[in-house]
């Protein structure tokens, strides 16, 4: 197993990352240690961030802080890349019909933008085969 040299990630293993990644899968966990480290970029879509700030704003999610101050951490290491969402994103989003969540839409279609896989264990997403993903 080779160290990746960028991927983006999806919400859900950014938030495992944030909490000390014990939930994160094998390749998942290697990513995120290299980028701690500043040898792999993750880029995290601003999908992401708007869908962490609707999960906190839902009580479904706990920061213990603002999300603009989880941010604010989280991109102090630049190996940790905001992604504008662009419109060739939002139509190449529009051409992966199978994909019902708008959010995870959006975010395979920063991967695809990016030629980059995917960090994410959602079932939909790797089920579809629209992106190439790492997990385990």
């Amino acid at each position: 197993m080779g160290e990746i040299e960028a991927a983006v990630t999806d919400t859900h293993p950014l938030l495992y990352h944030a909490r000390g990644g014990r939930s994160l899968g094998k390749r998942a966990r290697a990513a995120f240690l290299a980028c701690e480290e500043r040898r792999t970029l993750i880029y995290v879509p601003v999908a992401v961030a708007w869908e962490i700030t609707l999960l906190v704003r839902a009580a479904r999610v706990e920061l213990g802080r603002s999300v603009r101050s989880f941010c604010d951490d989280i991109f102090s290491n630049p190996a940790f890349q905001p992604l504008d969402t662009t419109l060739e994103q939002a139509m190449i989003a529009d051409e992966v019909p199978i994909l019902r969540d708008p959010f995870d839409a959006l975010i395979c279609a920063a991967a695809l933008s990016l030629g980059l896989p995917l960090l994410t264990r959602d079932q939909a997403i790797e089920e579809s085969g629209v992106v190439r993903t790492l997990w385990e």
